[in-house]
């Protein structure tokens, strides 16, 4: 399967929608990037964690909106899918990039789970990693690593030896979800 472009060669007379996974940077219209706006204002319907789609609500006129709370991500990704097969051209919006450490890697797995004939695009975004890297001037600029401290998947003596592993390379690492 292709990661980016997911399309599978159906009967020219299926229609189905698209799915982009938007990402919306760190914050605020100012941080999306050209295409990540496009995306969102050509979608019929927009999905999203509540808080970061109240940080966009210039783009949300007119949508049909559909937001929900933390720790309901599988829930947006299956409702975005089922939308796009149905036709829909669904905008599923993320904070950050959503390929680092959030939706689109969950919205390829439920498509396969499914078999899902919509079209899946990644629109990417400013992640976290770069925003904070460049308040701080350019601690990124030679080899780093990037490890989430979240051990809702991963457990956590793995994450303990990927730290140790990184800090004995002596990389600049940058820690996602310190709560």
């Amino acid at each position: 399967m292709e990661r980016r472009n997911h399309r599978r060669e159906r009967d020219s007379k299926e229609t189905h929608g698209r799915v982009s996974i938007v990402g919306t940077g760190p914050g605020g219209l100012d941080h999306l990037t050209a295409v990540a706006k496009d995306a969102i204002k050509r979608a019929t319907t927009i999905i999203g964690y509540s808080t970061y789609l109240d940080l966009i609500p210039e783009l949300l006129v007119g949508k049909e909106v559909l937001s929900s709370s933390m720790m309901q991500e599988v829930d947006r990704c299956r409702r975005a899918l089922e939308l796009a097969e149905a036709g829909h051209d669904i905008a599923l919006v993320c904070g950050g990039d959503p390929g680092i450490y959030a939706m689109a890697g969950l919205v390829f797995e439920l498509a396969a789970e499914r078999d899902s004939p919509a079209d899946i695009q990644v629109i990417p975004g400013i992640a976290a990693l770069n925003s904070c890297a460049a308040r701080l001037g350019a601690p990124l600029m030679h080899d780093f690593a990037a490890i989430s401290l979240s051990d809702l998947l991963t457990p956590w003596p793995l994450i303990e030896r990927r730290i140790e592993a990184a800090a004995e390379a002596d990389f600049v690492i940058v820690l996602y979800n310190p709560k």
